[in-house]
């Protein structure tokens, strides 16, 4: 049986511990924000974008807003125990952290681009060891592609290049790669970011519509009304997915978010169609 035991607390790295500047990676430079208010937490800023927040003393604490919501969204649908859990996009892996100090025993895979990243995470924060994190160099898209039917309870896809997600994971046919590694009633959680008038968050809904039996959509009012940038969440199963349960976990975080679901969230859709896979050019005749 594996040992699932946590490190001693004095063996946690600490923040005087830690790079002061720049760190060259495999797609650019990362560098660690400290937060003057909380001596123990740290911002991972991947060149100028905010990319993870950690507490290196409270691995279950979570910091950005749509990390909250997505823990919400996964207790309302699987309560209690361990997971099995794939991250499409590492980074910090401060959700991974996460849902192995609030669900101890869960075994997960982080997916990630930059293989120094990677290391370097590694050696940064005092995350959950093999077999209970693994972290698997690769692109998010090939690497789901290449997973078993029915190996994971949960997906969670927070992929970024450039403060952007890229196209190639948004599309109705890499959805469907996801349905595939999914159980039966397995939970797909997705992080994206869209500004007025939302037709990538639009998009993103009807192409999981397509895929999935039942979708829920989480954001700010101020973003769902178009009147800014940020964040927005959004859950998807093959069976349907609770609303009650999610509507009271959202009500207890600090600050207020909607939840679309049912005909309120075709209506936010609208006519947007799904995203699909560019179609491969043909190839051009050989030359005579």
């Amino acid at each position: 049986m594996p040992d699932r035991r946590r490190r001693p607390a004095a063996a946690a790295p600490k923040v005087h511990d830690l790079p002061t500047g720049p760190v060259q990676t495999s797609l650019g430079t990362a560098s660690l924000r400290r937060d003057p208010g909380a001596p123990n937490r740290v911002t991972l800023l991947l060149g100028s974008t905010e990319s993870s927040h950690l507490d290196l003393e409270d691995p279950a604490y979570l910091e950005f807003e749509y990390m909250q919501q997505m823990a919400v969204l996964l207790d309302a649908s699987r309560p209690d125990g361990p997971v099995r859990a794939l991250h499409l996009g590492g980074a910090g892996c401060a959700f991974p952290r996460a849902l192995e100090a609030r669900r101890p025993g869960s075994t997960q895979l982080a997916v990630e681009l930059d293989d120094v990243l990677a290391t370097l995470v590694r050696q940064w924060f005092d995350l959950p060891r093999a077999p209970r994190l693994r972290i698997r160099t690769g692109d998010a898209r090939a690497v789901t592609a290449a997973q078993r039917p029915g190996s994971w309870e949960v997906v969670v896809r927070d992929v970024f290049a450039h403060a952007e997600v890229p196209r190639h994971v948004r599309t109705l046919e890499a959805a469907a790669e996801v349905r595939r590694a999914l159980v039966p009633g397995g939970l797909y959680l997705v992080n994206l970011t869209d500004r007025p008038p939302l037709y990538k968050a639009r998009a993103e809904v009807a192409t999981l519509q397509e895929v999935f039996a039942d979708v829920q959509l989480v954001a700010d009012p101020g973003i769902l009304r178009g009147r800014r940038y940020g964040n927005l969440v959004l859950a998807a199963s093959d069976e349907p997915l609770p609303v009650t349960d999610v509507e009271r976990g959202l009500r207890r975080l600090p600050l207020p978010v909607r939840l679309l679901h049912g005909a309120e969230l075709d209506g936010f859709r609208g006519t947007v169609p799904p995203v699909r896979d560019e179609p491969v050019p043909d190839a051009a005749p050989p030359a005579r």
